[in-house]
């Protein structure tokens, strides 16, 4: 990759294309229903600019939402903020530069009618289309939509381009999905018992309009909101009360999936968990040609490698953009310069998404492909048109006795280190996986944490290092139960012994086998199916393999700071326990010429720094 200045590689100056001038200055507030084909009522709030003239078209943005699309609000906090007040950045940085802004509430959600079998259904993705038609049927539409949002409205905005509704110009989704498997309801094959469960509990309660949740989860939240907006007709609340109503049927995802090992394991209706991935829709997406700007953290979850899979599978003209974010963008969360400030700001993010939605409107719109990525401790933004990027190698670190971590290859015929599982161990719940709720990222513990773990340091490294793009780890391990799994986390100690977390992988062993099947979709790293016919429970006392990847990253490393890899059995605060019960497993780590345990990083020697 030609090296270019990194002004020009920073996605928030690359794409400053709009005007500085302030259209408007205020926005009009209204809330109706939509129907669509099948008679559902879909509760919608409209934002129009203020003083927008009659004879005036302009474009759409389209945000399709279950957390409620707007709130009423307490008193006194209705007599000075709008119902909108619950979007942040404020829609008036949309609503200035002309744009229309419609939220709406998805089915079964909010406000509106219908039920919900689970996170986007077919038939959510359908009313897409019906609310769109009625958008440009609108005096004051131009025809234009375009779509964005952060996580379940970052997957709505994805999903929108499967209709192939010819008004909808381009899509956004942020911190979203592509795999629901292994992005959000089980990684590794570990099923992330914290998230769904608490994202069920919220999601009841919403949808019964129940304010509750946010005493705990965001108490200003609750202190400013009564409830769900009723539409503006509804001064009885005899409407928001019937589609309350029908909500009683809902069904929520940890119900539906906590009882679920497998990817092809089968919901009530007969349908799997992929059925809701968005990369079952590929062929319908490429088909559209939206252009696409998908934007992320590396620390978001899974959701990282969602957009990375997102990038690399589809054929759409497309920006994506990975930075050092907590999910959302709201907070810092690099977890080697902890102290720094988010930035941009929410607010200069906003001017760049106008930017992007004005070249795909006004403009040329985008041509190819290109990826930003935030490398961390350098601080610098890079660009690439390929993913992984040009220029990295393989570089191996074997696992060696006296729990060291070392270049070249074990030579002893024996060696192993028993590890007795601590079901105590935990990230904390400000790890990447609780700020799916909008928590900060902080992973300042790992020194207490790793008390708990079984452990190896490499010597201080003799060269500065880079590593983009996803490490891999490979274990021979044998266990004393039948089931279990593996947490493992790449870190770094610096030059005074401080420990920086870089990123984690995890597998549960009884999906270990690697599979030569076609894949779905074009994967990077081993490959595990999570299906039952390709799992198998382990043999207490056989040696088997464990190969898995890391999440992607990009992290420069100084010379002088040495690597460190910290592994676990288990994360209390965020993952089912495996096994259930039994007792605690005892896992023997094979370090030998014979079982060769490693990890495996993506590196580029950095002579520059």
């Amino acid at each position: 990759m030609v090296a270019i200045p990194n002004s020009e590689n920073n996605p928030f100056k690359a794409l400053d294309k709009a005007t500085d001038k302030t259209l408007y200055e205020d926005y009009a507030v209204s809330s109706i229903y939509i129907k669509v084909r099948d008679g559902v009522k879909i509760a919608s709030t409209i934002c129009l600019p203020k003083g927008l003239s009659p004879e005036k078209k302009i474009p759409t943005l389209l945000y399709q939402t279950r957390y409620w699309r707007a709130a009423k609000l307490r008193v006194p906090f209705r007599w000075m903020f709008k119902e909108t007040l619950i979007h942040s950045p404020s829609p008036r940085l949309f609503t200035n530069y002309g744009y229309a802004i419609v939220y709406t509430d998805v089915r079964g959600c909010g406000a509106s009618y219908g039920t919900r079998p689970y996170p986007f259904s077919k038939e959510e993705i359908k009313d897409g289309a019906d609310i769109a038609d009625w958008i440009i049927s609108q005096p004051w539409s131009d025809g234009n939509i375009v779509s964005n949002g952060i996580s379940y409205t970052g997957s709505t905005a994805d999903l929108l381009a499967v209709n192939n509704h010819p008004a909808v110009k381009a899509v956004m989704p942020g911190h979203a999905l592509w795999d629901a498997f292994t992005d959000v309801v089980a990684p590794g094959g570990c099923y992330d018992e914290a998230f769904m469960r608490l994202w069920s509990f919220l999601g009841n309660k919403l949808d019964n309009n129940d304010s509750a949740p946010f005493k705990q989860l965001l108490p200003i939240g609750w202190i400013i909101m009564k409830g769900v907006k009723p539409i503006d007709s509804d001064t009885d609340l005899s409407l928001l009360n019937e589609a309350i109503q029908e909500h009683a049927t809902n069904e929520y995802v940890y119900e539906l999936s906590n009882d679920k090992d497998f990817r092809d394991d089968l919901l009530p209706d007969g349908t799997s968990i992929d059925d809701i991935s968005t990369y079952r829709y590929k062929q319908e997406i490429e088909k559209s040609n939206i252009p696409i700007l998908g934007w992320v953290s590396w620390l978001d979850s899974a959701y990282c490698d969602a957009t990375i899979n997102r990038f690399i599978n589809l054929n759409n003209p497309q920006i994506a953009i990975i930075g050092d974010w907590n999910h959302g963008g709201v907070y810092n969360g690099n977890p080697l310069v902890p102290d720094k400030e988010v930035s941009p700001t929410p607010e200069e993010r906003i001017k760049k998404w106008i930017d992007f939605f004005d070249t795909c409107i006004y403009g040329k719109g985008i041509q190819g492909k290109t990826l930003y990525y935030y490398t961390m401790k350098e601080e610098k933004w890079k660009k690439t048109h390929n993913w992984p990027p040009e220029g990295f190698t393989r570089q191996r670190w074997y696992l060696d006795e006296g729990n060291m971590l070392n270049i070249s290859k074990p030579e002893n015929q024996t060696g192993e280190d028993d590890y007795k599982i601590n079901f105590r161990a935990t990230s904390g719940r400000m790890n990447r996986w609780w700020t799916l709720l909008g928590l900060p990222i902080d992973y300042s513990n790992r020194e207490k944490a790793d008390k708990k773990l079984l452990c190896y340091t490499s010597p201080p490294l003799k060269e500065t290092i880079e590593i983009t793009g996803h490490a891999t780890i490979t274990l021979f391990l044998s266990s004393t139960h039948e089931d279990g799994a593996v947490f493992a986390y790449l870190e770094v100690l610096d030059e005074d012994g401080n420990i920086y977390y870089i990123t984690d992988g995890n597998l549960r062993l009884i999906h270990r086998k690697l599979s030569t099947e076609t894949p779905p979709y074009k994967m990077l790293g081993p490959y595990h199916t999570f299906k039952k016919k390709d799992s198998s429970p382990l043999v207490p006392g056989e040696v088997v393999e464990a190969t898995f990847a890391f999440r992607p990253t990009s992290a420069l490393i100084p010379k002088g700071y040495r690597l460190k890899l910290a592994i676990a059995g288990a994360d209390k605060d965020t993952f089912k326990q495996y096994p259930l019960d039994g007792g605690k497993p005892v896992i023997t780590i094979c370090r030998n010429a014979v079982n060769t345990s490693f990890i495996d990083l993506p590196i580029k020697i950095r002579n520059d720094i």
